[in-house]
């Protein structure tokens, strides 16, 4: 604890206002005849309690003098005046304010612990039944279990909320098992840092090679190379990477490595004689991917002709399908699984239509589903029909904590014989697990995207691991149509996926790249999304034009680009109440994106139809209120209006530059891309392809010349450790 804290002791008075999920709480303290409002995560305290609070005094703009308790410590009441006022709070149950009375009269001074120790002496108390008493003392022996847990931890840093999400986990004995093995704060329900956990460890002097050490470190390397997309790693790679990691000798991660095998908390897959690693949760994923998938491959083809249906949709619609898009409609109709991929212009948003025509005729239900609710939405103004993110298809099953749970599954299969699933290349593996194990045997599934774009931000590879399987019928367009070609955006993306440098656009294209360096360049891109292409183009700068960087670091990254673009878009006002989350600011107006699938965050849907749970990775909105006293903002997202209490207020972060990874499966009228001083492990031609389809009528790319070209010629692959091509192909 820092030695700059100051101390505030006295007796609760009030609780203001208590989040029971953080334990953020607003409280009134009663200290030598003065009362304080204290704020901080004070979990499970009470009125008329004594507590003690370590922290600091800060003045809010609104509130006045408040102190910032960063720790604490309760003292259980010691005179009779003061245990009646805590047993009177409703701390506990079935015990109100008269019978709060009789027990401290009755039993005195040792009343607490007659509550801890010996319940069932309460039923001398008229009223006070044996459940009754039971209950009381497990809220009792509860409440101090979670006190205790949150001192042991408060040591070390760790916020409330991690205490009370491992006692409700692993229960009274929870300081007990942190303190012998302070490893199991990185795995469920914690996932604290790997060196949170180390340095706990070292504290306690633990060995350094330590089989506690070892596991936690061999699950951590997995888990850290889940974001970069690996479903597993080869055992060669993995025993190294931890090594080096923990800073051991490989043979001891080895013995360990063998010992997570065979206690199956890791799993493995051999091919061409090289064992694979996985985590138990994607080995099951991958193998019931391919299972489903071959399913669907194995069922016979639909004797269904479908070619003077093709010719009549051609005639009404005065348009001639290329050859390959009417194999594309074809086999979506005679086959149960299709994959349909191809560039901008392609026109696999024609074929798609031209499919749905047709199973619709024939009287199929169709659903229409993609990753992201941008991308959802767009899918419904290229079709005309319904479209759902996938996630909203399946319906979110609302309580589920660690991982999630639809109300669409194996058991309770979706009621329809076509599934459309839209941008493809960024459904991660664990969701199509959910989507497959939710289709009823006979229901078709038709899979549209573009393999040449960024693979998923979550773990797998799977529309690249299905086309690269030769298994699942694919067919891949290739013909660029007139009126897209004559699109500078359309004809410069194809470019740069064969290796050729964009054109310079020219004053009436819809593509330009503006030289600049600097802070000079970090100012063009304020300028321009500020007040030229607003002034030139009739622009919205919040709706209709989006930055997006190949990088979060560096003066062009996301991270540095959103203050600035913030100031000029949305400066402080004072009808704009904010909140500051760390470095960041949270302004009333301000566009954001949520940074991580959270099935928690409530919200109510703007129509009137209802309300339930979930924010999804990459989903956009505007912050329409922010409650600075509940430390909480309102956001509203497409059809939807969420609420961010503040344990959620970390996953949302300004969103007027995004990376690039993160604008997968959007599109946007206007998208302005810096290219400067780009990482070397971003600068590749994929990356840079992703960032120009997102662009809709505009895409301008500013910087260096020369870093827009060395993107082009790297082809780095992006290799993820994936077995689902090979697992598709073996049988």
């Amino acid at each position: 604890m820092s030695q700059n804290l100051q101390t505030l002791s006295g007796t609760v008075e009030h609780i203001i206002f208590c989040n029971e999920e953080t334990g953020y709480t607003v409280l009134e303290l009663s200290c030598d005849g003065e009362l304080y409002t204290a704020v901080g995560e004070l979990a499970e305290i009470c009125e008329g309690e004594e507590v003690t609070l370590h922290g600091y005094f800060t003045a809010h703009p609104n509130f006045g003098e408040q102190f910032r308790a960063e720790a604490y410590e309760v003292r259980l009441p010691e005179t009779a005046a003061a245990m009646k006022r805590y047993l009177a709070s409703g701390v506990l149950p079935y015990i109100g304010k008269a019978t709060a009375g009789k027990i401290v009269d009755r039993f005195g001074q040792q009343a607490l612990e007659v509550i801890a120790s010996e319940p069932e002496r309460l039923t001398q108390i008229k009223g006070i039944t044996p459940e009754k008493a039971m209950a009381a003392s497990r809220e009792f022996k509860r409440l101090f279990g979670v006190r205790e847990a949150i001192q042991c931890l408060a040591q070390y840093h760790l916020p409330t909320q991690t205490a009370v999400a491992l006692y409700r986990h692993y229960g009274p004995d929870t300081a007990e098992l942190v303190k012998r093995n302070p490893y199991i704060l990185c795995g469920y329900p914690a996932y604290q840092d790997f060196q949170v956990a180390d340095a706990i460890a070292r504290d306690m002097s633990m060995d350094y090679d330590a089989s506690e050490r070892l596991a936690a470190g061999i699950l951590y390397v997995m888990r850290h190379n889940l974001n970069n997309g690996h479903t597993c790693l080869p055992f060669d790679k993995l025993r190294t990477a931890t090594a080096g990691f923990l800073r051991v000798e490989e043979t001891g991660v080895e013995q360990q490595m063998n010992e997570l095998l065979e206690k199956e908390e890791l799993f493995f897959e051999t091919y061409d004689e090289r064992r694979y690693v996985y985590l138990p949760e994607y080995w099951r994923a991958e193998r019931e991917v391919a299972q489903h998938l071959l399913e669907l491959v194995h069922q016979p083809e639909r004797a269904d002709r479908c070619e003077a249906e093709i010719e009549e949709m051609e005639r009404a619609q005065g348009i001639s399908y290329a050859p390959l898009q009417k194999k594309a409609i074809a086999d979506a109709i005679s086959r149960k699984v299709l994959v349909l991929t191809g560039g901008p212009g392609t026109g696999k948003t024609t074929t798609v239509n031209a499919i749905l025509t047709l199973l619709e005729r024939r009287g199929e239900r169709v659903a229409l589903a993609a990753p992201t609710g941008r991308a959802a939405k767009r899918l419904n103004e290229l079709t005309g029909r319904e479209a759902k993110t996938i996630h909203r298809l399946l319906e979110v099953n609302q309580g589920a904590a660690d991982t999630v749970r639809f109300v669409h599954h194996e058991r309770n299969p979706l009621k329809c014989d076509a599934v459309v699933v839209d941008e493809m290349s960024m459904v991660d593996v664990l969701l199509f697990q959910s989507l497959l194990a939710a289709l009823k045997p006979s229901c078709k599934l038709i899979l549209v995207g573009d393999e040449d774009q960024l693979p998923s931000v979550g773990a797998g590879n799977v529309l690249g691991g299905m086309i690269a399987s030769g298994v699942i019928p694919t067919v891949r367009l290739t013909e660029i149509f007139r009126q897209a070609a004559e699109s500078l955006i359309v004809s410069n993306a194809h470019r740069i996926v064969e290796g050729h440098a964009p054109e310079k656009g020219t004053r009436d294209s819809d593509f330009f790249l503006l030289e600049s360096d600097g802070q000079a360049c970090a100012d063009l891109v304020c300028d321009l999304v500020s007040r030229r292409l607003p002034q030139s183009y009739g622009y919205d700068p919040r709706e209709d034009i989006q930055v997006l960087c190949p990088s979060k670091i560096g003066l062009l990254g996301a991270a540095s680009l959103n203050p600035m673009l913030q100031a000029c878009l949305n400066p402080p006002a004072p009808d704009k109440p904010q909140l500051q989350i760390g470095a960041k600011i949270l302004r009333k107006g301000d566009k954001v994106m949520q940074m991580k699938n959270n099935y928690d965050i409530p919200f109510q849907r703007i129509d009137g139809g209802g309300e339930g749970a979930g924010a999804f990775n990459g989903d956009m909105g505007v912050i329409e209120e922010v409650d600075v006293r509940a430390g909480s903002v309102t956001v509203r997202s497409e059809d939807r209006r969420l609420v961010y209490t503040s344990e959620f207020l970390r996953e949302l972060e300004p969103a007027y530059a995004v990376t690039i990874h993160k604008s997968q499966g959007s599109e946007f009228p206007a998208v302005v891309i810096p290219v400067m001083e780009v990482p070397p492990r971003l600068c590749y031609r994929n990356l840079l392809y992703t960032g120009v389809t997102r662009a809709k009528n505009l895409c301008i790319l500013t910087g260096h010349r020369s870093e827009v070209a060395q993107m082009v010629q790297n082809i780095k692959s992006n290799k993820r450790f994936s077995c689902l091509a090979r697992m598709l192909a073996q049988v």
